[in-house]
């Protein structure tokens, strides 16, 4: 597998960001990048990247960063329809948690989702992620326990990472 990386999204990169999309039947359970990315011009607390492989860009990620608070959000997640299966969106995840574990005090990765056929939720129990019980906005959220990060450079250190 080609490596992936997690990128800045700028003006010469943001439309293609925007056109990737998921398969029509999984519309229903994460919002177009667009709509992120505009959510994201009102929350000062939105961490975004787009999510490559090698240099092709094949998906979105967004947190809600308040290093104030002891978990962290993964707020949007998707893989473009075209590359899913391939292991680029357990590779992101894992650079999204490598990325929350140099945060402040942060002990936890939170998320949601919608529940139903075809939805994320067997996505994220196959990488640790755990129903909570508890609901949000009708959609169901999981935690992922963080262990302390390895010592070493930050994985921000890297340009395939930037904060």
């Amino acid at each position: 597998m080609t490596d992936v990386s997690l990128r800045r999204i700028d003006a010469d990169t943001v439309r293609t960001i925007c056109r990737l999309a998921v398969r029509p039947e999984q519309e229903r359970f994460v919002a177009p990048n667009a709509v992120s990315l505009a959510e994201a011009n009102f929350h000062d607390e939105a961490w975004y990247r787009a999510v490559y492989s090698g240099d092709e860009p094949v998906g979105f990620v967004m947190l809600s960063d308040k290093p104030v608070m002891p978990e962290y959000f993964l707020w949007r997640f998707m893989i473009d329809a075209r590359h899913q299966g391939r292991g680029f969106g357990r590779e992101a995840i894992r650079l999204v948690v490598d990325h929350v574990r140099q945060r402040p005090g942060a002990t936890e990765l939170l998320t949601s989702v919608v529940e139903g056929e075809g939805g994320p939720l067997r996505f994220y129990e196959g990488l640790g992620f755990r129903l909570t019980g508890e609901y949000e906005d009708d959609e169901a959220v999981l935690r992922l326990p963080l262990e302390p990060a390895a010592t070493g450079a930050p994985p921000d250190a890297s340009p395939s990472a930037e904060p």
